[in-house]
């Protein structure tokens, strides 16, 4: 696509995105809870999705089993180069976590100002895939990246001991984006990140384990620099292609099962996910990958509609039984040390 033609499709998406009068700006919400992405429609068809028509997932289409990186081709532009980070899919109870980062030279700063990128939320569904192609033409000066979490990691990682939870795992998967843009040989200067909480501590954080770079970590990034949007645009469109187009893994092994392709976006909220959810379990092995197991909704649907499981185990009694104080003659020692012929000794 010519950059004229870039900047026409911009400007079409720009007139059409409404308003943020009605958006909710609270940022008070928790892990389990639907972040600051309160669009609930999913852009991209299934069939695009798994024709190879969104670069960012695997062509020929499989499941999604690990986490991974995509890389758009590296901009030939001379830097110094700015960068913006954003998310799409941290609050639903299926699917991945998609971080996004989108990033362009200074100098090109005006330029990108005119091709319509906003906070994804804000534009037209359609016109967020014309601006995803939008930012792959013109890749002499504009390029994107995206880290794709599985459900398996973000529930594995929150479920272990100790957990890893979502606000760890964001900050991992921000890092590894940048760490990845600066292992092709781009000369990052200027970095804008999306983010909640404690936006002071994390820009210190990143500040810290990037020194040299000129970092803005703030809620609400996506519609206050471009380059933000247009990561936005990255996450959201490549979120939304895997939630459209998933293949079931579970088939491979167990073709006898299937599901509902009428998923919804993901979010607890959305009323075809919740039919999903409701209609999805099968009672011994509960749902398949595509759900978070971590996730409260899914925790809630289990304990109602799944079998509940006893551990042989549980409480380790056998464990504390073991270490229990014998008593006669054997009093003082406990089981283990009994069995192992284990005996105080008073003096070396």
């Amino acid at each position: 696509m010519a950059r004229r033609d870039a900047w026409l499709v911009g400007q079409s998406c720009l007139q059409s995105a409404p308003t943020m009068d009605g958006e909710s700006t609270s940022d008070t919400q928790t892990e389990l809870v639907e972040s600051q992405e309160a669009d609930i429609t999913v852009v991209v068809s299934a069939e695009d999705a798994r024709a190879g028509k969104i670069p960012s997932l695997p062509d020929p289409f499989a499941p999604l089993t690990e986490t991974y990186s995509y890389h758009s081709p590296k901009p030939t532009a001379p830097g110094p180069y700015m960068l913006g980070v954003d998310e799409a899919g941290r609050g639903p109870a299926l699917g991945p976590m998609v971080y996004g980062v989108a990033y362009c030279p200074i100098a090109y700063k005006e330029e990108l100002e005119e091709l319509g990128f906003a906070d994804s939320k804000t534009l037209k569904h359609d016109n967020r895939t014309r601006l995803l192609e939008i930012l792959s033409s013109v890749p002499e000066n504009l390029a994107w990246s995206v880290r794709v979490i599985s459900p398996q990691a973000i529930s594995g990682g929150m479920l272990r001991r100790p957990p890893n939870n979502l606000n760890k795992q964001a900050e991992e998967a921000t890092v590894t984006l940048i760490r990845e843009v600066l292992n092709q040989g781009i000369e990052l200067s200027e970095v804008y990140v999306d983010a909640l909480g404690n936006t002071t501590t994390y820009e210190r954080y990143l500040s810290n384990l990037f020194p040299g770079m000129s970092f803005t970590v703030t809620a609400k990034a996506d519609s206050k620099f471009k380059i933000v949007g247009a990561a936005s645009v990255a996450a959201k469109v490549t979120r939304d292609a895997w939630i459209s187009g998933w293949a079931y893994e579970e088939h491979e092994s167990s073709p006898q099962y299937t599901w509902s392709e009428e998923r919804g976006s993901g979010y607890p909220s959305d009323p075809k996910t919740q039919a999903w959810l409701r209609d999805s379990i099968e009672p011994t092995f509960g749902f398949p990958s595509l759900a978070r197991f971590s996730w409260g909704t899914v925790k809630v649907a289990l304990d109602k509609n799944a079998h509940a499981v006893k551990w042989t185990d549980e409480g380790q009694a056998s464990l504390v039984k073991a270490f229990e104080s014998s008593k006669g003659r054997d009093k003082g020692r406990c089981t283990l040390a009994k069995e192992l012929s284990i005996k105080s000794v008073g003096s070396l």
